[in-house]
């Protein structure tokens, strides 16, 4: 591993020659000191030390890491057993120096850096460099830098990304094989989250197991499970050392899709399914999220819900009153990968949002690239908020079908995602062992 963080140093001092420091950040407390939020090291730094350490700073220049870091105090001995000190660290990493974090002050001259989340760190950054951090200079040029590392994964990035990916369909088969036997959502999400846990991995973010898939970030578990409810499972693992997978499933609670649940279904799978069959390298993403929505438009003309051409549809943005979210995001040390530097990372130099209603939560909007990994996530939602706004009534009467719609009133959300990494001729789908027909996952459950 040594040996992959070396690599990774001396690409961005060709890229950055400058000198760049890179802070973990440090767990904030729950409702006092000693009970605190599990820690979480800053993704910009965990990809150069490779180490989740907290309340410590890497310093790079040159290809070379120096790390700042305190020993262990002796009293910690005796609530965390023993751990590493500096110097042991430092030998893990191949660091070509290492220093108390006190020393730190002393290395900041000309330094850039990257904000990081939690609040007692930034303040520090600021006062080490005795500037407010925004996205300008030098800063700027780093993050750049680190974006271009960052959007294509080496072997060791592929290595724990795939094993992220494996661990979260384990935890998919435990949630669909529980649900016959859960009464509630919470239920459910035990058992998927009692797997990661079981493999030593956390969750790479709040996990969504919903029968209101309707609201796209549902982190509510209380609701029961009722025969003709469709259940959303949004859950994901993240290794040791921060990797993230990113899955989406959806099944119906009975074991078997009802009509017009699985009319629904088999529209958003055709999307998944003609855009996978599209993605290469150089290929546009948003081109991949257009042909999503035409795909979800003609399958919405089909089912007399939507009236009128496919290609007109999408340009009125009628297909996002079912679709409204973008087709997917990088993957990486993030679920959403480098989303702290803004568009920065998913957007193509030159290129800002959209304000269409169809186009402005894409999260990505650059070219396929090879060893690049993003999640392919089309869907379908019955959102009040969207359906019944007075405005979208009076821009689409025309084009909706509201009698039609109501007898679908037993879909509420429908999402199917994978994990795809673009290879130099096509794709490689890291998350493909877990079915998405409707027959296998009804055959799954039936089991």
């Amino acid at each position: 591993m040594k040996e992959i963080l070396q690599q990774r140093r001396q690409k961005l001092a060709k890229l950055f020659p400058n000198p760049a420091i890179l802070w973990s950040g440090g767990a904030s407390s729950r409702n006092f000191p000693s009970n605190r939020y599990s820690f979480r090291a800053s993704s910009h730094f965990l990809y150069f030390a490779g180490i989740p350490l907290e309340n410590s700073a890497i310093r790079l220049e040159q290809g070379k890491l120096e790390l700042f870091i305190d020993d262990p105090h002796p009293d910690s001995t005796l609530w965390h057993g023993a751990t590493p000190n500096r110097r042991e660290i430092a030998a893990q990493m191949g660091a070509d120096a290492d220093y108390p974090l006190s020393e730190l002050i002393k290395y900041t001259k000309d330094a850039a850096t990257i904000s990081v989340q939690d609040p007692k760190t930034y303040d520090q950054q600021c006062q080490h460099l005795n500037r407010f951090l925004t996205f300008e200079g030098i800063d700027l040029e780093l993050a750049q830098a680190i974006v271009k590392l960052r959007l294509a994964h080496d072997a060791a990035a592929l290595y724990e990304l795939k094993k992220a990916a494996s661990v979260a369909i384990k935890a998919h088969l435990a949630g669909i094989k529980t649900t016959a036997k859960a009464k509630t959502e919470a239920e459910v999400r035990a058992a998927m989250e009692s797997v990661i846990t079981a493999h030593n991995m956390t969750c790479a973010y709040q996990s969504i197991v919903t029968v209101h898939g309707e609201i796209l970030h549902n982190e509510q578990y209380h609701h029961s499970l009722k025969l003709d409810d469709l259940l959303l499972a949004d859950v994901g693992a993240e290794t040791a050392k921060g990797w993230a997978s990113d899955i989406t499933r959806t099944w119906p609670v009975s074991g078997q899709f009802s009509p017009t649940q699985r009319d629904i279904y088999d529209v958003v799978l055709a999307a998944h399914d003609a855009c996978l069959a599209k993605m290469r390298p150089d290929v546009e993403y948003r081109e991949i999220h257009l042909l999503a929505a035409k795909v979800i438009a003609e399958g919405l003309v089909s089912l007399g819900i939507l009236r009128g051409d496919s290609d007109n549809l999408v340009e009125m943005d009628a297909h996002a009153l079912f679709f409204p979210h973008g087709i997917g995001h990088l993957l990486g040390l993030d679920v959403h990968d480098m989303e702290d530097l803004g568009d920065l990372a998913g957007y193509k130099d030159g290129r800002i949002r959209s304000n269409r209603f169809g186009l402005g939560y894409l999260r990505l909007d650059r070219p396929l690239r090879s060893q690049m990994l993003v999640t392919l996530e089309p869907g379908f939602y019955q959102v009040p908020a969207i359906l019944r706004n007075p405005d979208n009534r009076v821009k689409y009467q025309s084009v909706v079908n509201w009698d039609r719609l109501s007898q679908f009133e037993d879909v509420r959300g429908i999402r199917i995602e994978d994990d795809v990494l673009i290879t130099e001729d096509g794709i490689e789908v890291l998350t493909a062992a877990l079915p998405t027909q409707a027959a296998h996952l009804e055959e799954l459950m039936r089991d």
